[in-house]
């Protein structure tokens, strides 16, 4: 059976491993020349780090070389997955610079018909009997509409994603505005901040954000990246533990996030700087945590860096022959160059429109069977769409799903049965986001809810006693390490 994968990230490449492993011919695309995904050379920005320690951002049977630090950089990143590449001998299988530009499903739906283009811009086109979407979910910066920003670029001012940043010096000696307050915002914050004239941060909403060790003692990971951590949150179902904390236990579960927001509140002196967000810290349910950048909270503590939380940019302009910003507030500032750390989208422009209003409800979310496959268009799945805490892990798991239903080893509920869980489910994300849920993608923080689904369909979950001591120990990838293994068994 050939399947063709788009997208060479995390997500793609796991997906090409399963698939070669159980005997299926796999083509990977990407439009980048390099493996790698939001860690390609083409898109990383300056400070960019991992969110989870190297213990659990990896794939099951392929560690993190021992020499990276605890948070790797994105190039450690990138060469990690070049690493996978080698180790799997998926080098056949991929055509790195080539872009798909179409993908579309036959009229008697018995595979699908790709259009890519290379660097060169030859058109090639190849039938495939599966299709695997694996292009990520933050794939495409989402810059804001910024009025005036035709005077404020005349004046010599300069408008950027986090993505098209690629090195600090193009900061150097520049008045520098950073519109957002998520992981890439700050992250890029730092390192511009030793190079500019001046470093400003326009939040429209501040965040709450972890330190990667309590007191600087306890690492996160034993606080979030556990079964206990999940469970603090409330889930679509509750049940067991869960259950009993958001029930009788609620006073204890409300205990213990007080406590961890005051820790946090503390440790970064969040009092002190004005930046403690509106809200409590369970707010993190909503998806937006993550951890504290090294060196932001120090550097705004000093005036090194300056935040205006609960603002935007009303507009940009020209002033005294200077490009400058204007704030909701009315504060005008010099601002040569503005860098967008503002979220992105997530897009399948390739597929056609009448594909793609099959696969998503009146409001664009992604509607996805256990955050993989749509309902009523066949031979077409996702990979990656269930962005989490293990988001290697979650996509690699997603892969094995995807294989063991190719290979007859499960199968899905009737069609009428999973549209109403998915309708179920995206609205409560709805609910408890107040829509930010990236479409439908972002599972945070439920991420070992959605591996237990998607393995307890399969039949190949980890044992009780792994699960149990996750209650209590930070999930650890390669204790997933023989999931594969036995997927391919039953596939010989």
């Amino acid at each position: 059976m050939t399947v063709a994968v788009i997208g060479a990230g995390f997500a793609g490449l796991a997906t090409a491993k399963v698939l070669r492993q159980s005997g299926f011919e796999v083509t990977v695309f990407d439009t980048a020349p390099d493996v790698g995904g939001v860690w390609s050379s083409t898109r990383r920005y300056p400070g960019l780090r991992t969110q989870n320690n190297k213990g659990s951002y990896r794939l099951s049977d392929h560690p993190m070389p021992r020499s990276f630090p605890e948070w790797p950089n994105g190039e450690q990143v990138q060469a990690y997955l070049e690493g996978y590449v080698r180790r799997f001998d998926l080098q056949e299988c991929l055509r790195l610079g080539t872009e798909v530009i179409g993908a579309r499903l036959l009229a008697d739906e018995s595979g699908w018909e790709v259009t890519t283009s290379d660097s060169d811009g030859a058109l090639v086109t190849g039938a495939y009997e599966q299709l695997v979407v694996a292009n990520g979910i933050f794939s495409v910066p989402a810059p804001p509409t910024l009025p005036g920003a035709a005077e404020f670029r005349a004046a010599g001012g300069r408008i950027v994603t986090t993505s098209d940043l690629h090195d600090v010096e193009e900061a150097r000696g520049r008045h520098v505005v950073v519109l957002g307050y998520g992981k890439s915002a700050c992250d890029v914050a730092v390192p511009v901040s030793d190079v500019a004239a001046s470093t400003t941060v326009v939040a429209r909403e501040l965040l709450w954000k972890m330190p990667t060790k309590i007191k600087g003692v306890l690492n996160y990971k034993y606080l979030m990246l556990t079964r206990m951590g999940e469970a603090l949150f409330r889930g679509i179902e509750p049940t067991g533990v869960e259950a009993f904390l958001h029930g009788r236990g609620n006073g204890l579960r409300r205990r213990m996030l007080g406590s961890v927001e005051a820790v946090t509140t503390a440790q970064l002196g969040l009092q002190e700087l004005g930046l403690v967000p509106h809200g409590s810290f369970e707010d993190i349910a909503r998806s937006t945590v993550s951890l504290a950048t090294e060196g932001f909270f120090e550097r705004v503590g000093a005036g090194v860096i300056r935040v205006h939380r609960d603002r935007v940019v009303e507009r940009l302009l020209e002033k005294d022959g200077r490009p400058h910003a204007e704030l909701s507030d009315g504060t005008l500032m010099p601002a040569d160059l503005v860098v967008c750390g503002t979220g992105f989208r997530q897009e399948v422009p390739f597929l056609d429109p009448a594909i793609q209003r099959r696969i998503t409800d009146q409001d664009g979310n992604f509607q996805l069977w256990r955050q993989i496959q749509p309902l009523t268009v066949p031979r077409l799945f996702f990979a990656g769409y269930n962005s989490s805490f293990f988001s290697p892990l979650s996509a690699e798991m997603a892969a094995v799903w995807i294989v063991n239903l190719l290979l007859g080893g499960h199968e899905v509920p009737p069609l009428e049965e999973r549209r109403a869980q998915v309708e179920r489910r995206l609205a409560w994300m709805q609910e408890r986001t107040r829509g930010h849920h990236a479409r439908g993608t972002n599972i945070i923080p439920f991420s070992m809810h959605n591996i237990d689904e998607v393995l307890d369909d399969t039949g190949l979950n980890v044992g009780r006693a792994t699960r149990a001591l996750q209650w209590l120990l930070p999930l650890n990838p390669a204790a997933y390490r023989s999931v594969t293994r036995r997927l391919v068994r039953r596939s010989r």
